[in-house]
């Protein structure tokens, strides 16, 4: 008997694409964005810094209360209405002279992140998906690392081809173009409206979204839990470590590597995202979350004790890779591991208070490492502070309690 093709696996390649354009440009590109910054106009470190912080946390504010707005205008409407505002955020800070002008152009960039980042991703498939639900998820995530494979590094030789201006603008409008075509074209609240259940199954007529004033009570009840923190804090932390890294990697390689190389170490670290995503979601279904968690962190503190070491150009590559194996896993995993260790109809809420409390404390990551560069002049110190960072984290992930009694309905 020919088995049915499931419409959820076209949500996921909606996300997929979704999550190219979103962290492509807002995430990955961000390193591109400050290091030519500070090139252009002779800014700081902190100077080019302090807004992108404040970028994450306004995107952060948003992203915990996404969830009512995916719930009440759907999918089609929240995703291009954050195409539209990461489009021209991206398209302004081509044309900035000031580093005030910094501030409202990042604000109005973090309204697009906050409605297509890592929440965006978990509350759009979780409908679709339970079974497979960390392959969707995984799949859908590598778009976000393939757009540091591919966005960033373009991003590089376009500036210098026809000029930051011209080459954001171009940027913006080719991501703004997709987002809306996948938003109208393939974009559902869910497959019930299909006639059908997750993954496929039959309808499952007790589903229904969570009412706001539940989903207020859920968040309520999650804070006074340590399951709930022992899934949020270390990710907060870890995460922390990682975009502080990730928004200086150009400025921090290119004395190392050149421009050119630069761009080379940006791919291969987003390469290697892309690799332990993919490899983390055909397994991840079967193991331990939260200890293939503290290994991702694991690998990424020896991945930047490499860069701050850094002897030789084959080091340098060598810890973008080690470091790069874990960027996208630090972003899938918090979600799947809400996913086994609460109920479902509490995880739409939970994953966008986890996402939000995560980007509120990574927002000053590129802070940290900014400061502690023009501070000590160099960037081996702020490489040590993420790294113990990292090691945090790694240890706290593991004193979790774990999946929740079924006894008890999975309650904290």
């Amino acid at each position: 008997m020919r088995t049915r093709y499931f419409y959820g696996w076209n949500v996921v390649g909606a996300t997929f694409v979704m999550a190219l354009c979103s962290f492509g440009l807002g995430f990955y590109g961000l390193t591109v964005y400050v290091a030519t910054l500070q090139r252009l106009h002779g800014w700081s470190a902190s100077a080019v810094s302090a807004p992108v912080t404040v970028y994450y946390v306004a995107g952060a504010l948003l992203t915990a209360w996404i969830g009512g707005l995916y719930e009440r205008f759907g999918p089609r409407i929240v995703v291009a209405g954050g195409s539209l505002a990461m489009a021209g955020g991206v398209a302004a800070l081509g044309i900035v002279t000031q580093p005030w002008q910094l501030y409202p152009t990042f604000l109005l960039m973090s309204v697009g992140w906050g409605a297509m980042s890592g929440a965006a991703i978990n509350i759009i498939l979780a409908p679709w998906w339970e079974r497979r639900r960390g392959l969707a998820v995984s799949i859908a995530f590598n778009g976000a690392t393939l757009g540091g494979v591919i966005v960033a590094p373009t991003l590089i030789p376009l500036i210098g081809l026809v000029g930051f201006a011209q080459a954001l603008a171009i940027a913006a409008l080719v991501a703004l173009a997709v987002l809306l075509v996948i938003a109208a074209s393939v974009m559902r609240r869910g497959p019930e409206t299909l006639g059908l259940g997750p993954d496929g199954g039959p309808p499952r007529p007790g589903l229904a979204g969570p009412s706001a004033g539940s989903g207020r009570r859920w968040r309520t009840d999650a804070l006074q839990t340590w399951r709930f923190w022992s899934v949020s804090a270390p990710f907060a932390l870890g995460l922390a470590a990682q975009v502080g890294v990730l928004t200086h990697l150009v400025p921090l390689v290119t004395p190392a590597l050149g421009v050119g190389g630069a761009a080379r170490a940006v791919s291969a670290t987003t390469a290697a995202a892309l690799i332990g995503r993919l490899a983390t979601g055909l397994v991840v279904d079967r193991l331990n979350r939260r200890l293939v968690a503290s290994a991702t962190l694991v690998v990424q503190i020896i991945g930047v004790t490499l860069l701050a070491w850094a002897p030789s150009v084959g080091v340098v590559y060598a810890g973008c890779a080690l470091f790069g194996l874990g960027v996208g896993n630090l972003t899938t995993l918090p979600g799947l591991i809400l996913a086994v260790e609460w109920p479902r109809e509490r995880f739409g809420a939970l994953v966008a208070l986890v996402v939000g409390i995560n980007q509120f404390t990574f927002a000053f990551g590129p802070s940290l490492v900014g400061v502690m560069r023009d501070w000590t002049g160099t960037y081996e110190p702020a490489l040590g502070a993420c790294a113990a960072l990292q090691a945090l984290a790694a240890a706290m992930i593991l004193l979790g309690p774990g999946p929740a009694s079924p006894s008890k309905g999975n309650s904290p």
